[in-house]
């Protein structure tokens, strides 16, 4: 069943829903960071990245999320979908997230372009 609705989630539907799916996904995320619900926060995240988050820190997820000091962003300003990763641009954050069987979860946040080398992101999994 899990394997049904994966394919759901990245082969049935349309790159436009995927697309919004992912916006939603890293938006709800800044929300709960900005409303300090480090729960919902947590959860929004992909099992390596919380594993590596709270290992890094020595804490848990909740208490190590917050001490990363990541910007509070509120608009999309660009989306790009690849299969099943996803690379969402708000205004001042860029999240990078991964299709599960449950819906998009964040894999990298607080990233910010370097030249002629990948993003260098605050909260990222192994």
């Amino acid at each position: 069943m899990a394997v049904v609705c994966a394919v759901c989630l990245t082969g049935c539907s349309t790159l436009g829903e995927r697309e919004a799916a992912a916006s939603r996904a890293a938006l709800r995320f800044e929300e709960s960071v900005r409303q300090a619900d480090g729960t919902r926060a947590c959860a929004a995240l992909a099992p390596e990245t919380r594993q590596e988050l709270e290992e890094s820190a020595k804490m848990p997820c909740a208490k190590a999320l917050f001490e990363e000091q990541l910007s509070h962003a509120a608009a999309v300003r660009g989306v790009q979908v690849y299969g099943q990763q996803a690379r969402v641009v708000l205004n001042t954050d860029t999240l990078f997230l991964s299709a599960f069987p449950a819906g998009w979860k964040i894999t990298a946040a607080g990233c910010v372009p370097r030249p002629h080398q990948p993003y260098q992101c605050q909260v990222k999994g192994g």
